[in-house]
């Protein structure tokens, strides 16, 4: 597979982010949605930041009170035998590994290109969290447009869960909350940018806590806004690639072969990678063809080092004649993009 990363590579760092208020530092700028909105490429990007300590002993957790609409930020003693600090992401309380606080706070910022190499990023968040199912921050947002609306879905987190919940707007300056279109425990959905035969069609992935794996699963919809007829569509494969948990990302885009959507997939020791998946342009619940091998993985320095190394996690693709302009989140802190050839994607697949 021809692979060209662009020069720029991160294309978005944290370090090109103004914290959006003063006592905060930014640790993540990744894992975007991805838009063409009017001469420009919107990059929706998923802003982690964390409040600033001065005190190496005190590790601060911000979480939003949607009572007061202000964020509280509570301080916790690295040396307090309660809580687990081992995992800098989160705070857990001893023995549990399911986290109690995260260590920061989520949103969702507008950053803006002409050509997809060089990005201005605008001084203020876009999206925030607004209500008691966003108190720990909202993640990995997702854009689909359809006709004249973009729906921009994402990870809302709080303490019931991580579920999946959706605004939309005409022109990425104005909003409208539609509130949870997936129950907790779910994420990396996609909303296809159609109907078909009268349907619209979403990938979701649920997390079972008892049987079963994080696998992705397909749903159906009238109205965009209340999903059902749920079937299990992709698992995992023991060995390979994608062995160890699984998900959408880029929101799928019509070929003439099918609908070809570029997922991550992990194996056992955390290792992200991507992948394509073929599904049937009249009936997306059959898969056609699939990636037996990564089509991309983590090999550039910026992939392989940051907040959470080893990580490429597919988040959009704009794709124009052959080129499929893949942006991609990197090792859980930035943004980078690369092309590949769409005839290449199709025939690295293994047809069923």
């Amino acid at each position: 597979m021809n692979v060209y990363r662009y020069e720029e590579n991160p294309v978005v760092t944290p370090a090109n982010v103004k914290p959006h208020r003063p006592d905060f530092e930014v640790i993540g700028a990744f894992n975007a949605g991805i838009a063409k909105y009017n001469d420009e490429i919107i990059m929706l990007l998923r802003v982690a930041e964390r409040p600033i300590s001065e005190d190496p002993n005190i590790i601060k957790s911000p979480v939003f009170n949607p009572t007061t609409n202000e964020l509280e930020i509570l301080e916790f003693n690295v040396n307090d035998p309660k809580y687990d600090f081992s995992d800098v992401r989160m705070i857990c309380e001893s023995g549990n590994q399911s986290f109690t606080y995260l260590t920061s706070l989520s949103y969702l910022r507008i950053a803006r290109s002409k050509d997809g190499h060089q990005f201005t990023i605008d001084e203020t968040p876009f999206v925030y969290p607004s209500n008691e199912l966003e108190t720990f921050g909202i993640e990995d947002p997702r854009i689909t447009q359809i006709d004249d609306t973009y729906y921009i879905y994402f990870s809302a987190v709080s303490p019931v869960g991580v579920g999946e919940s959706m605004v939309s707007t005409k022109d990425f300056v104005t909003v409208e909350h539609h509130g949870m279109i997936f129950a907790p425990e779910n994420k990396d959905v996609l909303i296809f940018p159609e109907k078909i035969n009268g349907k619209y069609y979403a990938l979701h992935r649920p997390v079972p806590k008892s049987v079963g794996e994080p696998e992705i699963w397909i749903a159906e919809s009238n109205n965009l806004l209340y999903w059902g007829n749920h079937k299990h569509l992709l698992g995992l494969r023991e060995g390979m690639w994608d062995s160890a948990r699984m998900g959408g990302g880029a929101v799928p885009f019509k070929t003439e072969k099918g609908w070809l959507e570029l997922y991550h997939g992990a194996t056992e020791d955390h290792r992200y990678c991507m992948g394509a998946v073929l599904l049937d342009l009249e009936d997306p619940t059959k898969i056609i063809a699939r990636s037996n091998e990564p089509i991309l993985q983590p090999e550039a320095d910026y992939e392989v080092e940051g907040f959470f190394g080893n990580v490429v996690f597919s988040c959009g693709a704009l794709v124009e004649g052959d080129v499929v302009k893949m942006f991609y989140g990197v090792a859980d802190t930035s943004m980078a993009c690369a092309e590949l050839s769409l005839q290449e994607i199709l025939d690295s697949l293994t047809y069923l």
